[in-house]
């Protein structure tokens, strides 16, 4: 009985202990490009009724840009000049992509999205 006892209660932390493991996981991969870009697409998706060959452009451009900002823009002095000057090509490397991608309607739609 005894025995029993201490193999339950090891079970039980073992299993409590790879819930918070599994919860740090999470947390780590809601910043990586890949998961904000695809949450953005999605939400454009419904927004601007998006096809599956311009979900995928638009994923593949994002992706691009959000790796751009972690790399060269986030967690630096934004008053650099240097700085400012990645952010803004990455910026016009992102709208020269989704220009490409989507149809008129859609890019001016885009467009107002964006200043919101």
């Amino acid at each position: 009985m005894k025995n029993l006892f201490s193999v339950l209660a090891i079970s039980c932390i073992m299993l409590f202990g790879m819930g918070s493991l599994n919860a740090q996981t999470l947390t780590q991969d809601q910043d990586r490009p890949e998961v904000i870009a695809k949450a953005k697409v999605a939400d454009l998706s419904t927004k601007l009724d998006l096809n599956g060959d311009q979900q995928r452009a638009l994923f593949r451009a994002y992706t691009a840009h959000q790796s751009n900002y972690k790399k060269h823009v986030i967690g630096q002095d934004i008053s650099s000049p240097k700085v400012q000057a990645d952010k803004q090509k990455f910026d016009d490397v992102l709208d020269a992509a989704v220009k490409k991608a989507l149809s008129e309607s859609q890019y001016k739609k885009w467009l107002s999205l964006q200043k919101v």
